[in-house]
This record gives structure tokens, C-alpha cells and sequence, in this order.
């Protein structure tokens, strides 16, 4: 059943038609056009999806568009400015953070999610937000680097 979704996305309200079982992930990509948030395992396991709503982190691919409605919605595309990586972008680029990239709009929104709450977290604290987001390709070694790379920035 089409239902009329208001709510503000990456800081711009926003109203579409939209059905009532469209995941947000969906929404995302094809109805708003905003490609940075993977559709990976599509039953929340891997957190390529992870948003936050509220400014909490979700993932996408569980989350339906209409639980949305009156929310604000922050995607990858939402973080820094054009032509201006945010710090965790940054340093997600000069930390080697990302291998693929497939993962890193996810990790990052976690991350940003916990910077936002905690700004000079400890490893343990960094591993336990991320530990919703798999990453295929690394260790982890290098993502938790760029995190308290960027904690370091904001201090």
C-alpha cells in the first residue's frame, strides 16, 4: 500500500510516495538516488547498510522506510561536504582503512555514531561499535587505526 514518507535526510526534509514495505536501503539507493549505502548480506549481518537514524546506527536492510517517517537520516553522502572528506573519511583515505571499500560507508557511519557520543574511545570501546560491520578484506587492524586516527583529529 503507497504511503507518503516526510523526513529529513542528510539534513533536507524530504517527502516521496513510497510503499509501506520498502526497506530503507531501498529507499536509499533507488528512490533517493544515494548509492554509498551497500545492500550486502540483506539480513543484518554485515553492516555494509549501517545508517543512523536519530543519530543512532541501523542497518538499512532491516529497517522498513515508512518506521522513518518524521526522522532524521544520515547516510555516508551526509558526512563531510563536497570537495571535504569528514576526519573519519580522511582518515579512513590516509590510514589505509578501507581495502575494497564495499564496508566503508557502513564502518565509517558506525564510527561516526560512536565519535559523536564518546570522542576519545579506547580500542576495546572502538572494536565493540564496529562489531555490527564485517570487513571480507582486512584484519581490522588498519579500520580501528583510522578511527582512533580520527578521534585524534577531534581532540
Amino acid at each position: 500500500m503507497p504511503m507518503i514518507l516526510s523526513l529529513t535526510l542528510n539534513g533536507r526534509p524530504r517527502t516521496d510516495l513510497v510503499s509501506d514495505n520498502l526497506l530503507l536501503v531501498e529507499y536509499l539507493r533507488d528512490v533517493a538516488g544515494l548509492t554509498g549505502t551497500k545492500r550486502g548480506c540483506d539480513g543484518g549481518e554485515c553492516g555494509a547498510c549501517t545508517v543512523l537514524i536519530d543519530g543512532a546506527p541501523q542497518h538499512a536492510c532491516l529497517t522498513l522506510a515508512s518506521r522513518c517517517g518524521g526522522r532524521h537520516v544520515e547516510t555516508i553522502e551526509g558526512i563531510g561536504s563536497p570537495g571535504r572528506l569528514s576526519r573519519l573519511q580522511r582518515a579512513f583515505h590516509e590510514k589505509l582503512g578501507a581495502q575494497c571499500g564495499f564496508c566503508t560507508p557502513g564502518m565509517i557511519m558506525a564510527a561516526e555514531a560512536l565519535l559523536r557520543r564518546n570522542p576519545d574511545p579506547n580500542e576495546a570501546e572502538i572494536r565493540e561499535a564496529l562489531s555490527g560491520n564485517l570487513c571480507r578484506c582486512t584484519g581490522y587492524v588498519k579500520i580501528i587505526e583510522s578511527v582512533q586516527a580520527a578521534a585524534g583529529d577531534a581532540t
